[in-house]
């Protein structure tokens, strides 16, 4: 392995978990670098059996129903056990991008259920529409989170101290909101 390579591989690793389905494309789980994972995007099929909780289906097996907060519960779960598996945890997601492909139906039970799981971790998010997913899912997450033991988890960045106190309409901005020299 040459050098260059050799760092590459010391700064960014692959994650992959037993314990969450199989990605469906050619990616892993996750990647570290550094103190941080940044895990591609997760939806709730279950591991093993690739099966959608919530779904219900006609007879041609086309979806004719689901359950949000069933998606939404596992879709965190799987999250959990990818995090865990690289040396996270729910309580260091400090960003999380969601999509659902009915905002107007879903947003509410998604954002109810995601409160029980991160309401007092308060990662930041971003909830987007789109019209389908690359699996028959309704919802999907991306998740950025600190690894356990990081020089960044020590300086306090972790829930109930971000290390940074904003004061006025911008970062280091004095309250009245005027810059000072």
């Amino acid at each position: 392995m040459s050098e260059e390579n050799e760092n590459e591989a010391a700064i960014s690793s692959p994650v992959v978990s037993a314990r969450a389905p199989s990605p469906v494309g050619p990616y892993p789980h996750a990647r570290r670098v550094g103190g941080m994972l940044f895990l591609s995007g997760i939806g709730p099929r279950r591991p093993g059996t690739d099966e959608i909780p919530g779904v219900e289906r006609d007879g041609d097996g086309r979806i004719i129903s689901y359950d949000i907060e069933a998606q939404v519960r596992s879709t965190i779960e799987n999250i959990r056990a990818i995090l865990e598996d690289g040396g996270s945890s729910l309580e260091n997601v400090v960003d999380v991008l969601v999509f659902l492909t009915d905002m107007d139906r879903d947003f509410p039970t998604f954002n109810r259920v995601y409160a029980e799981y991160f309401g007092e971790i308060r990662p930041a998010r971003t909830t987007v529409g789109v019209t389908s997913l690359p699996t028959p899912i309704a919802v999907e997450l991306k998740v950025v989170a600190m690894v356990r033991g990081s020089r960044l988890e020590a300086r306090g960045s972790g829930v109930g101290g971000s290390g940074v106190e904003a004061r006025g309409s911008r970062l280091g901005a004095p309250e009245s909101g005027r810059e000072t020299e």
